[in-house]
């Protein structure tokens, strides 16, 4: 029985910047955003749009197209929670209008989350194979205005269903898994912004990429040319590249070429969104298939890391027709549907997101009519309403 990702709904903000804007108000050479760091836009989220909102967004883009009744799990992954102790999947279950018994519940661990959440997923559907379950990356990465990671910012969500006999990507049996405990990147309880050493973080993400991926090929005795595509977890673009240029090191032209043009169609949409955490390597995916043409069966690999750090390497392969599951033009329409922000209007918005509403206050949303936004808290109670 083959297990995997069945349908995959992606949603980000209706706010961008644009990088070179930003690179010429903090005085830098657009370049050195354009091409140093690999980012050309990045989505922002306003006081009306959290994890919880994000993720009910990008499950209602599948929500329609599948048995409601059939789904016996869902797991939320994401570092942006709302709340100490209840967790966000419940909010969104709510909005689904799933059944109560519905098994739920959050899980963290900075950008591993969704991964953590899939393979979750995969064992349940193992276990209950007439059952399905929704996983669900959300997140909105935050360092500050004027900071030195601001241009690795961005908000946006990859909700998933996982099933048997899926219709885009069958995962492989097997996994590398790497995991320390050290400090690249956190936030404490009592901020909103991360803190992270960002030279340091990207060193580790390139060590844990190079073990995860030799101990799988190792595990499954296959080599580097057997795969038609890598994907990543991207925070940003360039970060990416490094890892893919690790893997490429020394092969053949054509396992080079071929890697290296599937590294161009991953990234896209990344350029455009900016740093999802949790969502970011499922984002690559979903750019991959709506841009490589990749046949039927083709072998990809998909390389998560999460800081703090734990990163894990796998594999699937991509099932027949799974193109008619991906829906391009509505992708590249949410993102046309955002307003350009200037950087004294970006600033704004994104100080204002940081500071809770005060209770009793009603939000409203100047989203497209139909999306789930954050409308502020009644008794200390969030509230989530569709527009």
């Amino acid at each position: 029985m083959q297990v995997g990702i069945d349908k995959i709904g992606f949603f980000t903000p209706n706010k961008y910047v644009n990088m070179v804007d930003l690179a010429h108000a903090r005085n830098q050479d657009p370049s050195k955003f354009l091409i140093g760091i690999g980012q050309n836009e990045m989505s922002v989220a306003d006081q009306t749009q959290d994890a919880v909102s994000m993720g009910i967004n990008a499950t209602m883009r599948y929500i329609n197209r599948i048995d409601k009744d059939k789904v016996g799990l869902l797991v939320f992954g994401t570092e942006s929670s709302v709340d100490q102790s209840k967790s966000a999947s419940l909010f969104v279950k709510t909005a689904l209008k799933l059944k109560p018994e519905v098994r739920t519940f959050e899980v963290k661990e900075a950008c591993f989350g969704l991964t953590a959440a899939l393979m979750i997923a995969r064992d349940f559907v193992r276990v209950h194979p007439h059952q399905t379950a929704i996983v669900i990356g959300s997140d909105i990465a935050r360092y500050g205005v004027g900071t030195p990671g601001e241009v690795t910012q961005g908000a946006g969500s990859i909700s998933m269903l996982i099933k048997a006999d899926p219709s885009i990507v069958a995962l492989n049996d097997g996994h590398s898994a790497y995991s320390e405990d050290i400090n690249d990147f956190w936030r404490p309880n009592f901020s909103r912004v991360a803190m992270v050493e960002g030279k340091y973080s990207t060193q580790v993400y390139l060590d844990f990429f190079t073990k995860t991926f030799n101990a799988y090929k190792k595990q499954k005795n296959i080599k580097t040319s057997d795969f038609d595509a890598i994907t990543y977890h991207m925070p940003f673009t360039k970060m990416a590249l490094k890892a893919n240029r690790i893997a490429v090191e020394g092969q053949d032209e054509e396992t080079t070429k071929k890697l290296e043009n599937s590294f161009e169609a991953a990234k896209q949409l990344s350029r455009r969104v900016g740093n999802v955490y949790t969502a970011s390597l499922y984002l690559s995916l979903l750019s991959l298939l709506e841009n490589a043409n990749l046949a039927a069966g083709s072998l990809v690999g998909l390389f998560s890391y999460g800081s703090g750090a734990m990163g894990e390497f796998y594999s699937g392969n991509l099932v027949t027709d799974y193109e008619n599951e991906i829906d391009q033009v509505k992708d590249m329409a949410l993102l046309d549907r955002r307003k350009k922000l200037t950087i004294p209007e970006y600033e704004d918005v994104f100080n204002a997101a940081l500071e809770d509403p005060e209770d009793g206050q009603e939000l409203d949303s100047d989203d497209e009519k139909g999306t789930w936004y954050f409308a502020g808290t009644k008794d200390h109670v969030r509230q989530y309403k569709e527009k």
